[in-house]
């Protein structure tokens, strides 16, 4: 299956012969929203039945934690998310972001997985077998603690992730697949959380990425964010009632932001009407605000500009020139607003495709990767690229790269160093990726030592580093000594991210869960049934009083008090005891009813 495991909502696709096919969930949509919640009898909502009840449970729903995933505390997108979000993120002893619920830390890993646990259920239930091999998207611009992150949410989640493959470069996938003409196209995706910009060349079948560039915090949630405070800020001019401090307000109005933002991708104007928002001791508030389409334009003007340098830059990188893209393909929600569609023309001068679903292409996308790797579809050669230089730090606090962004993955490069002082015995290697000069302005993804150098003068023991990107966009690095052939490598695991033992013990939890989640089903289900048993019971003996003899119609009764006793009691009793009990009174109705059915056939005839 093919996921696009989004900031905002998530979708799942599968192939159907040689088509990808987007499924509809149990609530009979295409897409899910990315959002879970923990009730307080510790129950775990994920997608829309998790975003109806945000209202009444802001602290404990969880929505776009996928901008928090890979990411540390201390990082200044974290710091502005936190005055953001209705929940508590929270430092992790490893010091990544985590988030709080129920007075439980998740790690966004976790909370990913459970989205795509909901993702694997839709999948299952529509191909009737267990889904195990899953192919997942992510930012192109994601990093690569971001990436893995991800990877380990699939693996959270039972599922056996094959390969993570880039958002832009799965659109491509879904809009090239039936296409037979080489052409230039730049995919412009802008989701609920993260921005990418790629540059392709498709020809007979392979897909070749050119370039990428984005920023992995810059979406819809931003220009919602820009909305609810303006929406806010009307209100304390107008009622002199702040309810920032009231977070059952504040996640009305933040709904109501978005759905006016939407709503004016298609209408000029909006009325916004939340009666009985709040309340101060002179009575009730009422929001009302109308909200034009020019408005929303001006108050959002800051947030698409930045999407005009990355596109800039990724042009630059690809060499090629505007007039030689083809196509623009709009990927991600966002890309509905009339204004960033005016800025997309402005900027490749000319009016941008809709032929993909902005919602749909990327897990349709993932899911073609995913007939390649099964050897169910032979045409199709995917070429991505790594999106962010790597490098390590050398004398000086200098960033030296060894693989330069926009190089196609897999990728592999070797460089020589050697040692700063006389009779060092040991180097230390510190990764980082990025673009900036000093090592110190870039993403340190992760250091180890190589020990043990036969002590020499500076500059004479050779020291070969080696880095390796794999297909996932993940980096794996070793150091050699030439001298004495010592190795040393690690996959990088950054200083922060999971280790195997907090993954393997995270895959339990969600298997207890899982357990947890089917007996509480299971429950239902028999209490539905026990209630509709009696019902039909009761309206039987009503009708064929007449019919039935005295006795027999009391020891009815008394069954059905003891479905109803421990239908009452259900908290303490086994979804098995319930069964039992109606099952006891189903077989002595069906026998009692048919012998009053005979009678009754029987009198007809007569």
């Amino acid at each position: 299956i093919g996921i696009d495991l989004g900031t905002t909502n998530s979708c799942v696709s599968v192939m159907d012969g040689k088509t990808p096919k987007v499924l509809e969930n149990a609530e009979g949509a295409r897409t899910t929203p990315s959002v879970v919640a923990f009730t307080s009898d510790g129950e775990r909502l994920v997608g829309t039945p998790a975003k109806r009840q945000a209202v009444i449970n802001s602290a404990n729903t969880l929505h776009a934690t996928k901008r928090l995933i890979g990411r540390r505390y201390d990082e200044p997108e974290v710091q502005k998310d936190m005055k953001n979000v209705s929940y508590k993120i929270v430092r992790a002893s490893n010091g990544d972001a985590w988030v709080e619920a129920q007075n439980k830390m998740y790690s966004p890993s976790q909370i990913g997985a459970f989205v795509l646990i909901k993702m694997k259920e839709t999948a299952e239930s529509y191909l009737g077998t267990t889904v195990k091999n899953a192919v997942v998207t992510v930012p192109a611009y994601f990093n690569d603690s971001q990436r893995q992150a991800t990877k380990d949410a699939g693996q959270i989640s039972g599922l056996n992730v094959l390969r993570v493959i880039n958002e832009p470069t799965a659109a491509a996938l879904a809009y090239g697949l039936d296409k037979t003409d080489d052409k230039i196209i730049a995919v412009f995706d802008l989701g609920g959380g993260t921005f990418d910009i790629s540059v392709l060349e498709i020809q007979k079948g392979v897909f070749e990425v050119k370039s990428t560039s984005g920023d992995t915090f810059l979406g819809g949630e931003d220009f919602d964010n820009v909305l609810l405070q303006y929406i806010v800020n009307e209100f304390k001019r107008e009622q002199g009632v702040d309810v920032n401090k009231d977070p059952m307000a504040l996640q009305r109005v933040r709904e109501a932001a978005e759905k006016a933002k939407i709503e004016l991708s298609s209408a000029i104007q909006t009325d916004i009407n939340l009666p009985y928002l709040t309340m101060d001791n002179t009575g009730p508030k009422h929001l009302s605000l109308k909200l034009t389409r020019s408005k929303l334009e001006q108050l959002v003007e800051h947030l698409i500009k930045r999407t005009i340098d990355p596109c800039e830059k990724a042009i630059k990188d690809a060499e090629v020139k505007t007039s030689e893209i083809k196509e623009v393909l709009l990927v991600g929600g966002m890309t509905r607003m009339p204004k960033v569609q005016e800025t997309v023309q402005k900027l490749f001068g000319r009016v941008p495709s809709k032929s993909v679903n902005p919602d749909e292409a990327v897990a349709m996308g993932a899911a073609i990767q995913g007939g390649v790797l099964a050897g169910d579809v032979t045409d199709v050669l995917l070429l991505d690229v790594t999106p962010l230089s790597l490098g390590i730090e050398t004398l000086g606090g200098v960033f030296t790269k060894l693989i330069n962004r926009n190089t196609t993955i897999p990728t592999k490069k070797s460089q020589v160093f050697s040692t700063a002082a006389d009779g060092q015995t040991q180097v230390e290697i510190k990764v980082h990726q990025g673009e900036r000069e000093m090592a110190a302005d870039n993403k340190l993804l992760g250091q180890f030592s190589l020990i043990g150098i036969p002590p020499a003068p500076r500059g004479i023991p050779q020291v070969e580093v080696t880095f390796d990107i794999d297909a996932n966009g993940i980096v794996n690095v070793s150091a050699r000594d030439k001298g004495t052939g010592k190795e040393q490598q690690i996959v990088i695991q950054s200083s922060g991210g999971l280790s195997k033992d907090e993954i393997e013990n995270m895959i339990r939890k969600a298997e207890e869960n899982a357990e947890n989640d089917k007996k509480k089903r299971d429950m239902v289900e028999v209490v539905n049934q026990a209630e509709s048993i009696v019902y039909d019971t009761e309206s039987k003996i009503d009708e064929f009083k007449s019919q039935l003899p005295a006795e027999e119609c009391e020891k009815l009764k008394q069954l059905i008090q003891t479905v109803r006793d421990r239908l009452a009691n259900k908290d303490n009793e086994t979804s098995e005891s319930i069964k039992k009990a109606t099952n006891e009174l189903q077989q002595s109705s069906l026998k009692l009813f048919e012998m009053a059915y005979k009678k009754v056939i029987y009198d007809f005839k007569l």
